[in-house]
């Protein structure tokens, strides 16, 4: 299929995937943004005992009933326990316990003074004032009882989760696995940056605006590199991600020149889905698939590959990963800037929008990069359509 609407290149692309909710194990503070693939819940209350809030004294309340600043009551100190440490035997009634913040309060006991509240020597504590049972006392599950749903499967983990899943004890986490996608260019004229500059070469920037890009989005492509103009040996590099890729996207040789390799490439590894779609710039592009895998093949002109990752890949991606968040939204805005040319197809143009209102940049060419730079929409010319005055009201794709 060829010549196809951008809307039906999209339908085509999204009838291809679906969302990702295979499951992996990891670190859990590798697990920060990521989304659970099961429901947590608490396995203990916690805290997991009864504790003290504060450095003081624990004993029986019954001990100081009666008690004021004149008539003090006596206790014996038997003991003395930090956060950690564990007083394992009853407190009798008469007794107490030096205890600090975060301390397990022991049997017998069901109160705490504070340390300036009192007066120690040695091993006789005299308590000025009568306290009530469980003042000064924090008790097991006050934070989380057992049971309790810490986190619901889907939901995006945060530091605060991170905080109270490892209150748990829980070392790892099952989450969704991410979106695995490969990227790489062809063309033997390519050149990565930090290699000398050659006649008749040229640095490849697409992978790095395209990496860039997926990055910004929240993915993390594997990035292979460039590819040589020769189908079989391109072809065996991209067969090799068959499977273990969602989506492996591609810039460049996807038109009809001699060494356009990628039409080749297709037929060598998997299934054509359409070739052209009606629109500028980017229209040569091809999908494609591979066993489970998708593949686009993107214009290797600079802007005609960002846009045809925006308004074809971008799509692709939000399907994969369930992030609605991610998908452009469309609006309506008024151009500052004339635009000068007839679009007899659809066309794109690269714009900055802000406050309902649309600037354009000087350079509108398909091999322009930085142009780009800044930009955040691009206007979406109809096809059949005059030049565009300044105040024409227009549709946009806010990025």
């Amino acid at each position: 299929m060829q010549d196809i609407s951008l809307e039906k290149a999209v339908a085509m692309l999204l009838a291809q995937v679906s969302r990702v909710r295979e499951a992996e194990e990891v670190p859990l503070m590798a697990a920060l943004g990521r989304r659970l693939a099961e429901d947590y819940s608490a396995p203990f209350d916690n805290p997991p005992f009864d504790r003290s809030p504060l450095d003081g004294y624990t004993f029986a309340s019954e001990a100081t009933a009666g008690v004021d600043k004149e008539h003090p009551v006596k206790l014996t100190i038997i003991g003395e326990e930090c956060a950690g440490q564990y007083f394992d035997q009853p407190v009798p009634l008469g007794a107490a316990v030096r205890i600090m913040t975060g301390g397990a309060i022991p049997a017998g006991c069901d109160c705490v003074v504070r340390q300036e509240d009192v007066t120690a020597a040695g091993d006789t504590l005299y308590v000025p004032q009568e306290l009530q049972p469980h003042e000064n006392y924090c008790f097991a599950g006050e934070d989380i009882r057992k049971g309790t749903l810490l986190a619901k499967a889907g939901t995006r983990l945060t530091a605060a989760h991170l905080g109270a899943l490892a209150s748990m004890g829980l070392a790892t986490v099952k989450v969704i696995r991410k979106v695995r996608i490969a990227i790489a260019s062809t063309g033997d004229e390519l050149l990565q940056p930090g290699q000398p500059l050659a006649p008749g070469k040229i640095y490849n920037s697409n992978l790095y605006s395209l990496g860039g890009r997926l990055r910004e989005l929240g993915f993390e492509p594997e990035v292979i590199g460039i590819l040589p103009d020769d189908v079989t040996a391109a072809a065996a590099e991209i067969a090799k991600w068959q499977d273990k890729v969602d989506l492996f996207l591609t810039t460049g040789g996807v038109s009809v020149g001699k060494k356009d390799i990628m039409h080749g490439v297709v037929a060598e590894i998997g299934k054509r889905l359409f070739w052209r779609v009606c629109m500028k710039p980017g229209g040569p592009a091809i999908a494609y698939t591979f066993g489970k895998t998708l593949g686009i093949a993107l214009s290797g002109n600079p802007f005609a590959a960002y846009a045809t990752f925006e308004l074809l890949a971008r799509p692709v991606l939000v399907e994969l990963s369930g992030e609605e968040k991610l998908a452009v939204r469309q609006a309506q805005a008024v151009l500052t800037d004339a635009f000068p040319k007839a679009s007899k197809g659809r066309r794109f143009i690269r714009a900055y929008y802000e406050n309902g209102k649309v600037r354009l940049p000087q350079q509108h060419a398909s091999g322009s990069l930085f142009s780009v730079v800044g930009c955040n929409a691009f206007v979406s010319i109809p096809a059949g359509t005059d030049p565009l005055p300044p105040g024409t009201k227009v549709d946009i794709i806010l990025l």
